[in-house]
């Protein structure tokens, strides 16, 4: 298996009739999936994504892919093709096409319902394309063939685009649940058709490359969560995505048959299954939906609420019932089911509020201690499936954190792919297909983006590396003022310090050194005021780091009279 290297150069000129694909996300994290391919001067995207933040990127709202690759070169897009509806795969459209408004989104009926509403909200109407499974259309020089995958959202497809150089079959997010709750499978016999006609690369989702066996099927989910609402005597609360189509049907089903209505909590909730019931995709049951604002009418064993924020969100309805900052407050008997499985790297944000709501005196159920979730992503089982049934000639793991990657790509070389026709990139490495042979022949540069309230990639990492030293470690500000005339500390330096256990006036141990220190300086011909602020700072952070075992940010000021 080729590996990507961290010292990779840029990229050569993409040879003649070769095809590039360049990842600007969702290799290496679970989120921000987006990939562009190149042939013959034009592009394609394929999903464009959002990541959302962990603990150590405070105050940013979303992360988007790097579209500086792409920036110069709008006018090449042929189209977005979006597999599914979830935000980690169509979040960032909009941010996209405040470059370019008029790039053509292609997706399913559901997926392109759900991004209209939301570039709505940015006031952003696109030009789309239907499609669905079984479906050919040629965008630009892409001739692209939809097919039908099964995952947590209604309306996911696999996208085979053939070119010149060759065919590349994209899965998208799937699963191979043989008893999924829409009757919607993925489509083998389609697999198995392109692979007879031959897939030169075949793009698969890893996140479940480590997961022995098979996922289980949806259907096992209803009995369990009939049991929870059989032994619930006081209100349910039920916390998952708000794309999760299915989770939320089976909800609607379970409070139906125990005489419960179902209020929705969360504005994306509400917008997206007012969408898919409009579509219908989801059947909700006569009488069962009920205005948030009337559900404090009914009994407590009469009410289930539909939340956001299984993923332990800060702003999400869930994150503020736990902390009692919501309308919806959280009592003593109440359950509350997590129907969502744990996005790496949400582990600690979903075990607080397990903690914080348990603490209210809630029965909290969850994946840990009941079945009351599956994977929307095909575990080892499966994918070796899809191996042995398209016998690709090469492939490239997507969708996953490194570990997934490299444990996809294993799978392949099991089932007789040839090491060095899988190919293991990150974000940002350039794989060429050329003469039906794929491999890394570059990199391209591709951080991350924050959205942070207004602001689209004004937030840096040293900015981000200032917000945690400010949370973790606290802020010292340290004034001084001087006579330049006679080059004299008029008074000593004032210390303001915040997020200190300790009392400021530890620091006037360390006054007279910061004063002899400035003087000396002075003496020696400094006059610049930065200089003598960087003399002030390194005195005071060798106390800290000394005498208190801190690294605050320290923030000198020296004021000239």
């Amino acid at each position: 298996m080729s590996h990507p290297h961290p010292e990779l150069s840029l990229p050569p000129a993409l040879p003649e009739g070769g095809l590039r694909v360049v990842a600007l996300g969702g290799l290496g994290e679970v989120g921000r999936n987006m990939a562009v391919l190149e042939h013959a001067g034009k592009l394609l995207v394929i999903d464009c994504g959002v990541l959302f933040p962990e603990d150590n990127q405070p105050g940013v709202d979303l992360i988007l892919p790097d579209f500086d690759y792409i920036k110069d070169r709008l006018d090449d897009i042929e189209a977005i093709v979006l597999t599914h509806g979830h935000e980690d795969h169509i979040g960032a459209v909009p941010y996209l096409l405040r470059l370019r408004k008029d790039i053509p989104l292609v997706g399913s009926r559901l997926t392109l319902a759900f991004i209209e509403a939301k570039l709505k909200e940015h006031r952003i109407k696109p030009y789309t394309l239907e499609v669905k499974e079984g479906q050919r259309e040629q965008l630009g020089i892409f001739d692209c063939e939809f097919v039908a995958v099964n995952h947590s959202i209604p309306d996911a497809l696999a996208v085979a685009v053939t070119t010149a150089a060759g065919t590349v079959l994209h899965t998208g997010d799937f699963k191979m649940d043989q008893l999924p709750l829409d009757g919607r499978i993925t489509d083998l016999r389609a697999f198995a058709r392109l692979g007879e006609k031959g897939v030169d690369l075949f793009m698969v989702d890893s996140t479940n490359a480590e997961v022995p066996g098979f996922v289980t099927p949806e259907a096992e989910i209803g009995p369990v969560l009939d049991d929870v609402f059989a032994h619930a005597d006081k209100r349910i609360i039920v916390a998952s995505f708000s794309s999760h189509v299915h989770r939320v049907q089976q909800v609607l089903n379970a409070a139906h048959a125990h005489g419960r209505r179902v209020a929705l909590v969360g504005r994306s909730m509400v917008r997206n299954m007012g969408i898919a019931a409009d579509l219908g995709y989801l059947d909700v049951p006569p009488g069962v939906l009920i205005d948030l604002k009337k559900a404090d009418s009914l009994p407590d064993d009469r009410i289930v609420y539909m939340s956001t924020g299984s993923q332990g969100e800060p702003m999400a309805a869930l994150s503020r019932m736990a902390n009692g900052d919501h309308k919806v407050q959280v009592e003593f008997g109440d359950t509350v089911i997590l129907a969502s499985s744990l996005i790496p790297g949400n582990e600690n944000a979903v075990f607080r509020i397990i903690n914080g709501l348990t603490r209210l005196g809630a029965r909290v159920v969850h994946g840990g201690n009941a079945k009351v979730h599956v994977s929307g992503h095909a575990s080892a089982g499966e994918l070796m499936y899809c191996y042995n049934i398209l016998k690709p000639k090469n492939v490239m793991p997507v969708h996953g954190e490194v570990r997934h990657l490299v444990a996809n790509g294993a799978l392949a070389v099991k089932t007789g792919v040839p090491a060095d026709r899988v190919v293991l990139a990150e974000d940002g490495v350039v794989v060429d297909l050329v003469d039906g042979k794929a491999s890394v022949v570059g990199a391209v540069p591709c951080g991350y983006v924050y959205v942070d309230g207004s602001s689209v990639g004004e937030i840096t990492e040293a900015e981000l590396k200032d917000r945690v030293i400010l949370g973790e470690e606290g802020f010292v500000s340290v004034f001084a003022v001087i006579d330049t005339a006679t080059g004299k500390v008029l008074a000593p330096p004032q210390v303001l310090a915040r997020g200190m256990a300790e009392d400021a006036s530890v620091f006037d141990k360390v006054m007279p050194e910061v004063t002899a220190a400035l003087e000396n300086a002075i003496a020696g011909g400094a006059t610049d005021t930065h200089q003598l602020q960087q003399i002030m700072r390194r005195t005071i952070g060798r106390y800290v780091a000394t005498r208190l075992r801190r690294k605050p940010m320290i923030v000198p000021v020296v004021l000239e009279a």
